[in-house]
């Protein structure tokens, strides 16, 4: 060991230097903060999978909406395209709507 980190009193022994006592204080208070840490960690883990599933299904529903409001674009287009040209018609190829025929019943008391 290094000399400087021990010093010797009157033959009494050996005693720890301050640079001794501030290591074993941040050796004990490193052990002690990764011990806890360890006993975590999992949730680190379970967070990151959640986070990509969470990922994975916002994709899946992003396809299935786009998919959809394609869908119903196109269905939109179709029937403008339908009406534009029912009203395009001439007055005479079209059907006359037809009266409702009565049974002699009145139809309000």
């Amino acid at each position: 060991m290094n000399d400087v980190m021990w010093k010797k009193e009157d033959s009494v022994g050996t005693q720890l230097t301050p640079n001794w006592a501030i290591y074993a204080d941040a050796l004990n208070r490193f052990t002690h903060s990764a011990t806890a840490f360890m006993e975590h960690v999992h949730l680190l883990t379970e967070a990151r999978e959640a986070y990509e599933e969470a990922m994975k299904a916002s994709i899946a529903l992003r396809n299935t909406l786009d998919s959809g409001d394609q869908t119903l674009r196109s269905l939109r287009s179709q029937l403008a395209r339908v009406v534009n040209d029912h009203l395009d018609e001439p007055a005479f190829d079209r059907k006359k709507p037809e009266l409702l025929k009565s049974n002699g019943a009145k139809a309000f008391p």
